[in-house]
């Protein structure tokens, strides 16, 4: 077997051999994989023993390592260096996968099996952990299908496949609209922009093959022009460019692909006896059901909107000061912001960017675990797939924990966004594995790289997510970091943003990328005094889109999503001047997959608990208190989906919070 995806890998740590993998060597891979697989599944639900929790269960936590290993490899390379032939291989793969998992949860003998473990459970003297295990592996094979029979059986494979395939089409399309569109900028065009801007654009200008300056809808550069430019026929150009991808006509445009996923997704609940996709999305979540949902994101939205369409009656006056008539428009908001913090805050993001080095961060959110956790992190030199990334081996006590792995620059090849992910997930069954994680953003390039504030605090979110998966510590990798429920998830990310607000890690870490100083202390006080600025926006752009997610799914499927997307918001009484924060053409989170379809409100679920778990730390007087570490990661951080959220939580802080945290966090409520 020459096919290094079929070979044992003899790198360090078994970390993919990416100098030695082709695209061709996917595809055969693949088949490989699906065969071996399904001849493991097929011994498991053919033995003529009685089922037991080892034959059964703990044979299907043992099987598919071989396609968990290609699969693994094959995600990360396509969603952060596509090509058209991985792209080919996506179209390909999904529906293939989705028929694979089909034919899994379809197979009548192998569910019979564990549905006698479940009705014979009480008298299987099982940990706690494995009788874990056995509910939700039996709750997954009762969601995807498994009782159906006959018709309805053969429905519910159908639409998976084909759900697979559209939200493949979505993101290929988002992709091909983020990579194609480009700006081209006269000289005159880069008045008033600072440095830092200029020189990315320059170097998005090289990666597009153009000689000059170009801006993109990378974030990375939209967001900062949006801030900085004073031509408006400029910034409205732009604007409309990053509102409007996946939605501009043509073989790339998502709209139709929306509907029919949502109409697909309300078939399949009721094939399963719900009311509603979101009924049944929403019954493993913490939150439980949709009006529990509608009640959190309606409860932030009347502070939110009020102090928005305040700030907006200010942001105006601003415009018309400038000689411009009104109504203010969605892309003078970010330009009349900023020049309000600089007023308000002589806050200037120009100023403050160099302190924010993109080294210096990750050194940042290296240090902080350290600190908390006693995690140490090496540089490592393995062949990645790109030569932005960089990889380190994490130990603790000399022990090795995990392989850490970042992706940190835009590229027209990388879907937009940042996500964490593990190549490979950490368990003690079949045999002990360390995890292989992941952090992808899309910070725009520099020598040196600097970041925004929100970058930087981008980067310690999507590093807490691989702390969760680094300090899992649980026996089956079915219920190993991440795999929590989607609304607790987030909890450790956005937990950890909380440490880049320490004033002692700023002080440590913010140096100026020229002169090495630490950021003043005048600017490290505006910096803090300015977290809570724009707030309003902020809250509302947010809510907006968790709210069309939610609306989406909780009725019959709308024949046309923009209609359904704007009347949500006319109902909700939508500052004109501030749009959904993803618009649902390019609205990935919830059209690429399942993942979060009816959960993107899970951002705002978990930011209820991470105000609430922070101030665990500023009760103890110290952000990086020993005690109440050594609580969250025993408590949080190393139990995966071991125990319910509510329990994990509540075992943590005592109790669950209210919304009140929340909305002092963010400044909407008087503290």
């Amino acid at each position: 077997m020459t096919n290094p995806l079929l070979q044992e890998w003899d790198t360090p740590f078994a970390i993919a051999p990416f100098d030695r993998i082709a695209d061709e060597d996917f595809a055969p891979a693949l088949e490989e994989a699906l065969s071996a697989h399904l001849a493991e599944v097929d011994a498991i639900s053919g033995a003529t023993e009685p089922p037991t929790f080892a034959n059964t269960i703990e044979a299907m936590e043992a099987a598919g390592k071989l396609l968990d290993r290609v699969l693994g490899t094959f995600f990360t390379v396509a969603g952060a260096d596509s090509t058209e032939a991985r792209e080919a291989l996506q179209r390909e793969f999904s529906p293939r996968l989705a028929a694979h998992s089909a034919a899994i949860t379809g197979n009548r003998a192998l569910f019979s099996r564990i549905d006698a473990l479940w009705q014979d459970r009480d008298a299987l003297d099982l940990s706690d952990e494995q009788a874990r295990v056995l509910m939700l592996t039996r709750r997954g094979f009762m969601r995807a299908g498994a009782a159906l029979e006959g018709a309805q059986a053969e429905r519910m494979t159908a639409i998976k496949s084909r759900l697979a395939v559209l939200g493949t089409e979505f993101t290929q399309n988002l992709l091909a609209d983020e990579r194609d569109w480009y700006l081209e900028l006269a000289e005159g065009d880069l008045d008033g922009l600072p440095d830092f801007l200029i020189r990315a654009m320059r170097a998005a200008g090289q990666d597009k093959g153009v000689s000059g300056p170009v801006v993109t809808t990378s974030r990375s550069l939209a967001t900062p022009f949006l801030q900085s430019s004073p031509r408006r026929a400029l910034r409205e150009a732009v604007w409309r460019a990053f509102t409007s991808r996946g939605g501009r006509g043509g073989k790339t445009d998502n709209r139709a692909i929306a509907a029919e996923v949502l109409a697909l997704r309300a078939e399949r609940a009721a094939l399963l006896g719900y009311d509603s996709f979101a009924d049944y999305k929403l019954e493993t979540e913490m939150a439980g059901n949709p009006q529990a949902v509608r009640d959190l994101l309606m409860a932030v939205w009347a502070p939110a909107r009020a102090q928005a369409l305040a700030d907006a009656a200010v942001l105006e006056k601003m415009l018309a000061a400038d000689g411009f008539d009104g109504p203010l428009e969605p892309w003078d908001w970010h330009f009349y912001a900023a020049k309000r913090r600089q007023a308000e805050h002589d806050l200037d993001e120009a100023a403050l960017k160099p302190y924010l080095q993109l080294d210096r961060m990750i050194e940042a959110a290296f240090a902080c675990a350290n600190r908390l956790f006693g995690l140490e992190f090496a540089p490592l030199d393995v062949p990645l797939y790109h030569p932005d990334c960089r990889a380190w081996e994490v130990t603790r006590d000399g022990r090795h924990v995990a392989v850490f792995i970042g992706d940190y620059f835009a590229r027209g090849s990388k879907r937009s966004g940042a996500w964490c992910s593990a190549m490979r997930g950490q368990a003690k069954f079949p045999q002990v594995q360390a995890p292989v994680v992941i952090n992808v953003c899309n910070f725009a390039k520099g020598d040196p790289a600097l970041l925004s504030y929100d970058e930087a605090r981008t980067l310690f979110h999507e590093f807490g997510h691989a702390l969760h998966q680094m300090l899992s510590d649980v026996t089956y990798e079915s219920i190993s970091g991440t795999s929590v429920a989607r609304d607790f998830v987030e909890l450790p990310s956005q937990l950890y943003e909380h440490w880049l607000e320490v004033p002692a890690v700023l002080e440590e870490f913010a140096t100026h990328a020229e002169t090495g100083a630490a950021m003043p202390a005048a600017m490290l006080d505006k910096v803090l005094e300015a977290a809570n600025f724009d707030q309003g926006f902020q809250t509302v752009e947010y809510v907006a889109s968790a709210l069309v997610d939610l609306e989406f799914h909780a009725g019959p499927p709308p024949a046309d999503p923009m209609q359904k997307q704007a009347e949500v918001l006319e109902g909700l009484g939508m500052p004109r001047a501030i749009a959904m924060r993803h618009a649902t053409p390019h609205f990935a989170h919830v059209f690429s997959g399942d993942g979060y379809s009816s959960g993107y409100y899970s951002y705002m679920w978990s930011e209820v608990m991470d105000a609430d778990a922070f101030a665990a730390f500023e009760q103890a007087g110290d952000a990086f208190d020993p005690e109440t570490a050594k609580a969250l990661e025993r408590d949080i951080l190393s139990t995966g989906g071991s125990v319910e959220a509510a329990e994990l939580y509540t075992r943590f802080r005592g109790r669950l919070p209210g919304v009140e945290a929340l909305l002092k966090g963010r400044g909407l409520i008087a503290a």
